[in-house]
């Protein structure tokens, strides 16, 4: 009897077409850490500098990421950090800017 044959997306974590994509793995950890640096530091009201710019940069590497991705763990992970770079980004802002509230 034939049977249909699936390849095997167990064994990469990130490449579910079986074949390696280093540049959108390296864009989705950046993305992710960069998110995570953002948001973490946006509960912080002094620190609205490094939330602004982190978040404002996390975005940009997330839309590069999505527009350049190829499976759907990494759009979601990349999802998760662009939620988390906006997030940042916006309570940044909200407290004071990316240049410290000069006029």
């Amino acid at each position: 009897m034939a049977q249909a044959m699936r390849p095997n997306t167990v064994g990469g974590l990130f490449a579910t077409d079986g074949k390696p994509h280093p540049v959108q793995d390296t864009l989705l950890v950046v993305t992710l850490v960069l998110g995570l640096t953002s948001f973490v530091t946006a509960m912080f009201h002094h620190l609205h500098l490094l939330s602004s710019w982190t978040g404002l940069v996390g975005i940009l590497t997330g839309a590069y990421g999505q527009w350049i991705s190829v499976t759907t763990r990494e759009r979601f992970g990349l999802i998760l950090g662009l939620g988390a770079s906006a997030v940042g980004f916006f309570l940044g802002m909200a407290h004071g800017g990316l240049f410290g509230g000069i006029t």
